[in-house]
């Protein structure tokens, strides 16, 4: 007779941990949030520090100077503290002086170098060098834990912001050549995602509680352009690939939950006139980031940016026309190579004219591998600083008598932070405010005992004072 001998099943394997750091733009925190969640689908933990980590990937800004200093400093850092580095985003694909790889360059012990955008190529990292262990008995099974973990949101994966915000990139890459700029090199052309799972992904984002969905790429407003327009699908329905009908569908997506849909990076194309219909009506928030860098028609040329100043200063004024409640934010370059007085004081003049709601500027830096920096007439960085100054100066202004019109109204707020449920008060932010970049609404504790603030929530306000940048509102 044989007899059956018990065999008692191995303790599953410790699951490696990896440490993450994320730098840079929101669109590098959306390829960030895509390595997580594939990281964490094959059963990786992740670790808050750098000395209990397995490894560390460390995802890189190569934009300007001070991001490249920031992430070769971070890459640094995790060396010390860690040893086994991988390295992704822009600046892995950045050059050095002599041609070759400027991450390995500087720091020849990282294991691995990605560029941007590579999520594959990351894993395929990770698994050289912390192979994902084996369970036979527990690999096949479902984790019923998975969808109860905050930041795993469906097919939508990890987000990396607070649970009730959330960036939904829709393409990547650019298929400008602007002076000043190396992205394209480092991401490439665009490249749109099929809006199928563009829609797909929103409508699991606003499923799991998200109530602000922020639509980011390189340029939002050439969406579909590589693809010609053609028309993909979403629950059986023909949607073409294009900015307008994705904006009608995100905010007929938003509607039942009450939700925002905000629109950044988006370039003064004629063809953006048509989404103004969607704010005036609240599909779509009444609100634009759109980086016009400059005004004046021959430093834009120098620039090869894609618009004049005359026809931006237009635009404007329609959009406003369309949408009186419409809010603009943008950036700017101040003391790009040759820019005369003249040249910045219609800047200035733009500025004004034009009521920029919200405005940055950044003094001129050569990036490495940017066509500028041929470009004859390179100011004094004194001087760059200088105009970068008076510039904001003249922003600021701009932009407190703007928000000065806002006292006295009742405005929707979305509430980022509201300790002990907001009896002292809170920090939310109106339509006219994105996430980290513009001014918050500064919350009075409620008059009434029973109003209690939730973050998360919508909470109404009356704005009895502007400060700076920010509103003071008492909810009612």
């Amino acid at each position: 007779m044989n007899a059956h001998i018990p065999i008692a099943p191995s303790a599953p394997q410790r699951a490696p941990t990896v440490g993450f750091v994320s730098l840079g733009c929101p669109k590098a925190l959306t390829d960030s949030e895509l390595i997580l969640t594939q990281l964490r689908a094959e059963g990786y933990e992740t670790s808050k520090t750098y000395a209990g980590a397995d490894l560390v990937i460390v995802n890189t800004c190569g934009f300007i100077d001070d991001a490249v200093k920031e992430s070769l400093d971070t890459i640094g850092e995790a060396l010390a503290a860690n040893g086994k580095v991988i390295v992704t985003g822009c600046l892995g694909a950045k050059a050095g002086d002599d041609g070759g790889n400027l991450v390995r360059a500087v720091h020849p012990k990282v294991l691995a170098v990605t560029g941007p955008h590579a999520t594959q190529e990351v894993m395929d990292a990770v698994h050289l060098h912390v192979p994902k262990p084996h369970d036979p008995f527990v690999d096949l099974v479902p984790d019923p834990r998975r969808e109860a973990r905050d930041e795993f949101r469906g097919i939508a994966g990890i987000k990396l912001t607070p649970r009730h915000y959330a960036y939904l990139k829709i393409s990547e890459g650019c298929n400008h050549r602007c002076t000043f700029c190396i992205i394209p090199s480092m991401r490439g052309d665009l490249v749109s995602r099929p809006i199928g799972d563009v829609l797909g992904e929103a409508r699991a984002l606003f499923e799991s509680g998200v109530k602000e969905l922020l639509v980011v790429s390189q340029d939002t407003s050439a969406y579909g352009v590589d693809v010609k327009y053609r028309t993909g699908f979403f629950d059986g329905q023909p949607v073409k690939t294009r900015l307008l009908e994705l904006c009608a569908r995100l905010g007929e997506l938003a509607d039942p939950f009450g939700a925002w849909v905000r629109l950044h990076y988006v370039y003064p194309y004629p063809s953006v006139d048509e989404v103004l219909p969607l704010m005036a009506v609240g599909r779509v928030l009444p609100y634009l980031d759109v980086p016009f860098q400059h005004a004046h028609p021959d430093v834009l040329k120098r620039m090869k940016r894609p618009a004049s100043g005359e026809r931006n200063l237009e635009r404007l004024q329609r959009w406003r026309e369309l949408c009186p409640e419409i809010v603009v934010r943008s950036t700017f370059i101040a003391g790009f190579p040759g820019e005369t007085e003249a040249e910045f004081e219609t800047l200035l003049d733009f500025v004004r004219e034009a009521g920029i709601d919200r405005a940055g500027c950044f003094a001129y830096s050569p990036v490495k591998g940017a066509a500028a920096n041929e470009l004859p007439g390179m100011l004094p960085q004194e001087l760059r600083e200088e105009r970068r100054a008076r510039f904001m100066a003249v922003a600021e202004q701009v932009s407190a008598q703007r928000l000065q019109r806002r006292v006295g109204a009742t405005m929707q707020v979305l509430v980022d932070h509201a300790p002990a449920l907001g009896r002292k008060g809170g920090l939310g932010r109106s339509y006219a405010d994105a996430p980290e970049i513009d001014g918050v609404v500064r919350l009075l504790p409620p008059e009434k005992a029973s109003k209690t603030l939730k973050v998360g929530e919508f909470t109404r306000a009356r704005i009895v004072a502007a400060e700076g940048h920010d509103l003071v509102g008492l909810p009612i």
